[in-house]
């Protein structure tokens, strides 16, 4: 049951003036693999070779960084911790990287409040110094609820036993989607890292499940496993 979907770009327009001056850059930071995918389709688009990007070190989150690889042959930086804040922790060990220019393809967020999540990051990159530029990629949106009339109502009715949620705007939407939090109340909810968590907590949700390994959905899927598991004893 998705809550959110991601779409084409209605305006390439800031995305294709980046991507033929990349050579500006000297990092670029990727935090999800819809911007992976959606930077290379552009680049392809354009015809735009990915030797341009042989000056450029470009990072990656956890798993994400096998899509990179399949793309352009090449990942700089895996953060040990895979969240925005590993990406401002391992930039910060590097000398001189308050001389640095970064681009962060980034999603452009239609019809919900924006998460914290990217404006954080180029907080704390501009804290250590960093010229970071921000570049919508591709657009997350929410979806409408009016499609999940029977899987509402299961949530609803405690049919479902968990409801999971990978990132923060998930979360946004699905609340646009219930009437209170009696509509979900029997369920137990699980958050793909502590971030997220942190947002949905803030958001009045109750999570129950923080997955330990958020550098991938394995990590995640153990950790739901595990609860039940240990519940049933």
């Amino acid at each position: 049951m998705p809550t959110i979907e991601t779409c084409h770009l209605l305006n390439y327009t800031e995305l294709d003036a980046a991507l033929r001056r990349i050579d500006a850059f000297d990092w670029i930071l990727f935090t999800s693999r819809n911007g992976i995918t959606a930077f290379f389709d552009r680049m392809n688009d354009l015809q735009i070779s990915i030797s341009v990007l042989d000056n450029c070190q470009l990072c990656a989150l956890g798993k994400d960084s096998e899509s990179l690889l399949s793309f352009c042959g090449k990942v700089d930086l895996i953060p040990t911790e895979s969240s925005p804040a590993g990406i401002v922790s391992e930039l910060a060990k590097i000398p001189q990287i308050h001389q640095k220019k970064v681009l962060i393809p980034a999603p452009e967020v239609v019809g919900l409040p924006e998460p914290n999540v990217i404006p954080n990051l180029i907080l704390e990159l501009e804290q250590l110094g960093i010229q970071a530029t921000r570049v919508p990629t591709y657009i997350t949106q929410s979806l409408d609820k009016n499609i999940y009339g029977v899987e509402l109502n299961l949530i609803r009715q405690g049919i479902i036993d968990v409801i999971a949620f990978s990132s923060t705007a998930e979360v946004e939407s699905f609340l646009t989607m219930v009437n209170s939090q009696k509509d979900y109340e029997r369920c137990v909810v699980a958050c793909f890292g502590p971030y997220t968590t942190a947002n949905a907590q803030k958001l009045g949700v109750n999570v129950s499940i923080v997955s330990k390994d958020y550098s991938s959905f394995e990590g995640f899927a153990e950790a739901i496993a595990e609860f039940f598991t240990l519940a049933s004893r």
